[in-house]
């Protein structure tokens, strides 16, 4: 009888998401290692997935030409229609050029976005290990796959994004959901804090 290989989760959940700075080395190595790679990993940041979602993420979920993409969550979480972004000035963010290279690289016939070498889907054990292969080479630690999600909605939300956009973002039907990602560093609960004084004075 096999055991199943128990997937290695950070200890500390809390602290299971990636700084700007992780998120960019992050993206640079998986860039270095293929446009696969890289594509995937900045898919699953942009749009908060979890390693199913990217695992399920199909063809006809991507439409480069209106730069957007269709996510179909699990766990019973929202379905939506989000766009395909770049940031100025950052190439490892540029998410349509990242897609439109893979696609046109990826020589598989299944339907699926991202693909194995043998042929179909990634699995999501595979996006786990890929993860933790590419975050070792950028010098990362003590992090899953779902510091991408984490991440995503962190960043947001110190950059002042309103939560109930946060929580579209991550396709969370609960507001109580996207609060369990809230923890604020001394650095952005000081500079909120001077943002509000702000307001008052």
């Amino acid at each position: 009888m096999k055991h199943k290989t128990k997937k290695r989760r950070p200890k500390n959940m809390e602290n299971n998401w990636l700084t700007t700075d992780e998120l960019l080395r992050l993206l640079k190595a998986a860039r270095e290692r293929s446009v696969r790679d890289w594509a995937l990993l900045l898919t699953g940041y942009r749009h908060a997935l979890r390693a199913q979602e990217l695992s399920n993420l199909t063809l006809n979920d991507v439409d480069l030409k209106t730069r957007t993409i269709r996510v179909r969550r699990v766990k019973g979480s929202l379905e939506t229609i989000q766009p395909l972004e770049k940031r100025a000035g950052q190439p490892l963010l540029d998410e349509p050029k990242a897609l439109r290279l893979w696609l046109m690289e990826r020589k598989d016939d299944s339907n699926f976005v991202f693909t194995s070498q043998k042929g179909g889907s990634l699995t999501t054990n595979a996006i786990w290990r890929l993860f933790a292969t590419v975050a070792e080479e950028a010098g990362i630690t003590g992090r899953s796959v779902h510091a991408l999600k984490h991440s995503r909605v962190t960043h947001l939300l110190d950059g002042g994004s309103p939560i109930n956009q946060v929580k579209q973002t991550a396709g969370h039907r609960a507001l109580s959901s996207t609060l369990r990602y809230v923890h604020s560093t001394d650095e952005s609960a000081a500079k909120a804090a001077r943002q509000a004084e702000a307001n008052v004075f």
